[in-house]
């Protein structure tokens, strides 16, 4: 019969045959001690990226650079001309924001029926996945080049007598961002709702035919309804998206700073806009707030969700 030793030689069993071997260690003993040094790359980038630029946003709007505290930075957006700054991106980024979740939810409705494996369905995720990510210099020259005053579409256009820019170059204002914006709000929403439209249980549908329901009465009673909060995440995850975009506005937007990112940039180059210093500093913590607040909501959202996800 096979012996346990006890005392110091416990982790060592004495087999049938008289030999010994020695016994598993407890499981994660020696891992467990240093799977936080994994982290710690991702920790430093969070450092650098995140906390700091925020901890330097609050210390430049509320603190001049003699080190004194004052509020008179904070106080600069409640200008007329800072209010309309922030309300210029609010609707710019709720209207992509409609458009990219409504077009990207009716995509992946389209491909709810194709399999994983599908080369279809590998090529519209490879595709979303490249364009969620195509923005800034190269997305802006990509419309200038076809929507721009000399762009390749602008003069077929009026080969055919249609001339799109009669009333201005509106592509260089601020209506000029919102086709850019939604090119590449419409892949992040299908990266975004994919995983959840895909989690709807078969069972559920079968369980709707079986009471004598319909296609419809499915989508009303139980398909609307259980993807309505992965639908809103994604929807706040777009509006964070584009209130926070920079680089392709800053890029083909030439008429004045109508949006908060391009009025830091204004800030940071004057250092004097409305007489006041650090404005650049109160108006990124501003944009924080926002952000801030819209990503609270979508994790609230997003953990109601997962629960019918899992």
């Amino acid at each position: 019969m096979t012996a346990v030793i006890a005392g110091s030689d416990a982790s060592r069993v004495e087999s049938p045959a008289g030999g010994q071997r020695t016994a598993a260690a407890r499981p994660g003993s020696a891992r467990r001690s240093w799977a936080w040094i994994g982290l710690v790359p991702f920790a430093v980038y969070l450092a650098l990226f995140l906390v700091l630029p925020t901890v330097l946003s609050i210390a430049s709007g509320f603190f001049t650079h003699d080190g004194s505290f004052t509020l008179d930075d904070v106080a600069a957006l409640g200008d007329p001309v800072i209010l309309a700054t922030f309300w210029n991106s609010t609707w710019l980024s709720l209207l992509t924001a409609v458009i990219g979740a409504i077009a990207g939810a009716l995509v992946c409705y389209a491909l709810l029926g194709v399999a994983d494996t599908h080369p279809l369905r590998a090529v519209v995720d490879a595709a979303a996945g490249v364009l969620a990510q195509f923005g800034g210099v190269m997305l802006a020259f990509a419309w200038i080049a076809t929507l721009g005053l000399q762009g390749v579409v602008t003069l077929l256009l009026k080969g055919m007598g249609i001339d799109i820019f009669t009333d201005g170059p509106w592509i260089y204002e601020l209506p000029g961002l919102i086709l850019p914006y939604v090119y590449f709000q419409i892949p992040l929403m299908v990266i975004t709702f994919m995983p959840a439209l895909t989690a709807l249980k078969p069972q559920w549908a079968e369980a709707n035919l079986t009471l004598g329901g319909t296609r419809a009465s499915f989508w009303a009673r139980i398909g609307v309804p259980v993807l309505a909060p992965s639908f809103l995440a994604s929807f706040l995850l777009l509006f964070a998206n584009a209130f926070s975009s920079y680089a392709t506005a800053a890029a083909l937007a030439s008429q004045g700073s109508q949006i908060v990112p391009l009025q830091i940039r204004t800030s940071l180059t004057s250092e004097t806009v409305l007489g006041r210093e650090n404005l650049a500093g109160a108006l990124a913590l501003g944009m924080i707030v926002v952000v801030g607040v819209v990503m609270w909501l979508y994790s609230l959202i997003q953990r109601r969700a997962a629960r019918w996800q899992s």
